[in-house]
């Protein structure tokens, strides 16, 4: 009998044994293995939300029945639910939102899975810290081993600080230090400057250059479409449209599809 998200919708993927998760969870933890999927936009131009990754979402999930979702990037949190239940519907995938968990860190600390959606990155670390959540989300991806899943906002999250997201600072957490679960930063829904533009502020380069200035953290532009995928020692850029990488003194650099595990040492 399938699972059934909080959209009410039923879940056919074929039930998984309990041992065989217990198994694969305590593995991950004794070889201190994360497990991350790091996607720039829930949506591209032509596809629907989540429709454009779905096959790695799928892979990076198994074996997976339910997945604990953190809607505060945006303010609208049940209709956010709503939309994510039914865009993983199609691979077996329920989802329980912390929204309406009685205690949001129990629902960390018993969670499968987790999956940070997009929105403000600002409202979302507020959130995060006022709920005192980011330890537990760092020791049961980090500690437990976990598969945690970021998109946009959520793909801030695993940085280790909100430093080059696109947003605007809606709201003031108290630190600017995010997840810290990777050693990189990424710059979500990277944008190349269009030349033939008569536009005079500053290009997406342009402030990731000024990022630079001030810190010594490399950043992976990641454009929409791509999408970084982690487990253990090995980082794999997914995706059609490819990646700028940024560092400090030296010129930005294009990278295709393929194996950046470099960004980890």
């Amino acid at each position: 009998m399938g699972r059934t998200d909080v959209g009410g919708v039923s879940s056919d993927r074929p039930p998984v044994n309990n041992l065989q998760t217990r198994h694969l969870k305590i593995l991950r933890a004794c070889l201190g293995m994360r497990k991350l999927l790091l996607i720039s936009s829930s949506r591209v131009h032509g596809s629907g939300f989540l429709e454009h990754c779905l096959v790695a979402i799928d892979e990076h999930l198994q074996p997976v029945e339910r997945i604990l979702f953190v809607p505060y990037a945006l303010a609208e949190h049940d209709q956010y639910a709503e939309l994510v239940a039914t865009a993983l519907h199609p691979i077996g995938v329920a989802i329980d939102s912390i929204h309406v968990a009685e205690n949001p860190v129990t629902a960390v600390k018993q969670a499968q899975a987790i999956f940070i959606g997009g929105g403000n990155s600002f409202r979302l670390l507020k959130t995060l810290y006022e709920l005192e959540l980011i330890e537990p989300i760092r020791e049961a991806v980090q500690s437990r081993g976990i598969p945690y899943m970021g998109s946009s906002a959520g793909t801030n999250m695993a940085c280790p600080t909100i430093r080059t997201t696109n947003d605007m600072p809606i709201v003031e957490p108290p630190s600017f230090e995010a997840l810290d679960l990777i050693p990189f930063q990424i710059n979500p829904h990277f944008v190349d400057a269009n030349p033939n533009s008569t536009h005079k502020g500053e290009t997406r380069e342009h402030r990731l250059a000024e990022y630079l200035e001030e810190n010594q953290t490399p950043v992976a532009g990641l454009r929409e479409g791509s999408w970084l995928k982690l487990e253990g020692d090995s980082c794999i850029l997914g995706g059609k449209t490819g990646m700028k990488l940024f560092r400090r003194g030296t010129p930005p650099e294009e990278v295709a599809a393929g194996d950046v595990s470099y960004l980890l040492s």
